[in-house]
């Protein structure tokens, strides 16, 4: 299964459910997207086309979640059913603001909250932006998908 959209939109909330309840294995694609570098470069696509292959091939049963089309592409053809979570922009803020601190992305809530606002702001352009993390490539990633698709537009879908 892919889950994908914008940041704060709800992906990883809905992962973690879906594995606790369906008992599937969960890769947040933020793990393998990054090389540890500052400023923050992506990696390679052939490198971490493979780690999701070979996260793919380990796992009978998974969720793929992200907002990286082109990565999510890689696991497309291996998927039955896909989710966008297309939730208003003003709703993504919110949820970035209310978001716990994420021990595997930030060494501290302290440094969470130090990117919040370049956060908030990338969040904002999410309509306007081209690149693999905007709404244009999720939008052609959901029309690629094939299976069951489902599009989540509010929080209380979630429930």
């Amino acid at each position: 299964m892919l889950i994908f959209g914008n940041s704060a939109s709800g992906k990883s909330t809905l992962a973690k459910k879906l594995c606790s309840t369906e008992g599937l294995s969960h890769l947040d694609l933020d793990t393998l997207a990054w090389l540890p570098a500052v400023p923050p470069e992506r990696k390679p696509l052939p490198e971490s086309a493979a780690e999701i292959e070979a996260f793919i091939d380990a796992n009978q049963a998974w969720v793929i979640e992200g907002c990286y089309a082109d990565l999510l592409d890689v696991a497309r053809p291996y998927s039955s059913e896909a989710i966008f979570m297309n939730l208003p922009v003003d709703v993504c803020i919110e949820n970035a603001r209310r978001r716990p601190w994420e021990p595997h992305k930030y060494s501290s809530r302290a440094a969470q909250d130090r990117n919040l606002s370049m956060l908030l702001n990338w969040i904002a352009e999410y309509p306007e932006r081209t690149d693999t993390c905007s709404y244009p490539a999720h939008e052609a990633l959901y029309e690629r998908c094939y299976g069951k698709r489902r599009m989540i537009t509010r929080n209380d879908e979630l429930t």
